[in-house]
């Protein structure tokens, strides 16, 4: 009996325990006690209530608390509402007290559509206070005399706590301000004015009002550097006369293929006219015999006829010396 007896005692403390465990999960009596030293009202039931709603007591009541000190006027619904959708309750919290503080207009409301929209807007807060410095990539631009110019600048930007909410961010600012200075770099006569006026490129592109839309207000762009690249103007003309070259040497190519072509048909209408001569001449022999055979050509005309051939010749002959003398000198220096 004594036996079966502490076992039953046994079995109850133990049971007992788990209950006290199960009460204590659901009734966080510690933070129930902390809101009340607090000066936070918060019943057993509303804690309960969130441990049924799967939000943790310790993170609404812990924020509460912060909230109340700082002189926010908050409630339990607005901050469980906020973190059944998905945000950040104490970075929200936070970013309320630093405007607060920063005298910057900052509604629970608008706090938290920046959270949700998936903004650090504790961060936005902070650079709301504290102005952000933004470092632009190498940009390249040629002015007007062909000189290409590398600049590179820093833009000083305030979070702009109303348009944080369908604002474009950091990427869209580099852009424009990249923008800015290649149209200020372009329209610049020489890249020397550039040069010694680097500041005239920071008011074009503050004129040009590139924060419209974006989460942020530019309150600066200076010229951290600019460095000489290129002359894409004398590259351009080096390459312009290189092409030119190149259609000349093709036009000239093609005249002289389209001479070439030329000689050769004159060559071949040479021969033909060659062959014409020799067929011609063929046709003289066969043109005397007939004539002998018809009695139109006798043997003395014949004979006339060559005397006077050989006569020409002779004359020819005696005409033109230098030819005969130059073929015997020639003949003599080959000797």
């Amino acid at each position: 009996m004594e036996i079966a007896n502490s076992a039953i005692i046994l079995i109850a403390a133990f049971g007992g325990l788990i209950l006290l465990f199960i009460f204590l999960y659901f009734v966080p009596v510690n933070l129930w006690i902390t809101a009340i030293f607090a000066n936070v009202k918060v019943g057993i039931g509303e804690l309960i209530g969130m441990r049924i709603r799967k939000v943790p007591p310790s993170v609404i009541v812990n924020s509460l608390i912060t909230a109340t000190k700082a002189g926010l006027a908050l409630t339990t619904n607005e901050l469980e509402t906020h973190y059944l959708a998905g945000g950040n309750v104490p970075n929200v919290i936070r970013a309320l007290i630093s405007a607060d503080k920063a005298n910057i207009t900052l509604s629970f409301k608008q706090a938290t559509a920046i959270d949700l929209a998936g903004r650090d807007v504790f961060e936005a807060v902070q650079i709301s206070v504290n102005p952000k410095v933004i470092n632009t990539p190498n940009v390249a631009a040629v002015a007007a005399d062909g000189i290409q110019l590398i600049a590179k600048a820093r833009v000083t930007v305030r979070a702009n706590i109303a348009q944080l909410v369908g604002g474009s961010g950091e990427d869209t600012i580099l852009a424009r301000v990249g923008e800015g200075i290649v149209t200020s770099i372009g329209s610049a006569a020489t890249h020397k004015s550039v040069l010694e006026n680097p500041d005239k490129i920071s008011k074009l592109v503050l004129q040009r009002g590139l924060d419209a839309g974006t989460a942020f207000e530019i309150l600066s762009i200076d010229i951290a550097d600019i460095d000489v690249g290129t002359n894409i103007g004398a590259k351009l003309q080096i390459d312009q006369a290189s092409a030119d070259l190149k259609v000349a040497e093709a036009k000239a190519e093609e005249r002289r293929a389209m001479a070439v072509a030329l000689e050769q048909e004159m060559k071949a209408r040479n021969v033909e006219m060659r062959a014409k001569v020799v067929e011609a001449e063929a046709e003289v022999p066969k043109a005397l015999a007939e004539a002998f055979r018809s009695g139109n050509l006798g043997v003395m005309d014949y004979y006339k006829m060559e005397n006077i051939k050989s006569d020409t010749d002779m004359r020819d002959a005696i005409a033109k010396p230098d030819e005969g003398k130059g073929s015997d000198k020639s003949k003599g220096d080959k000797k």
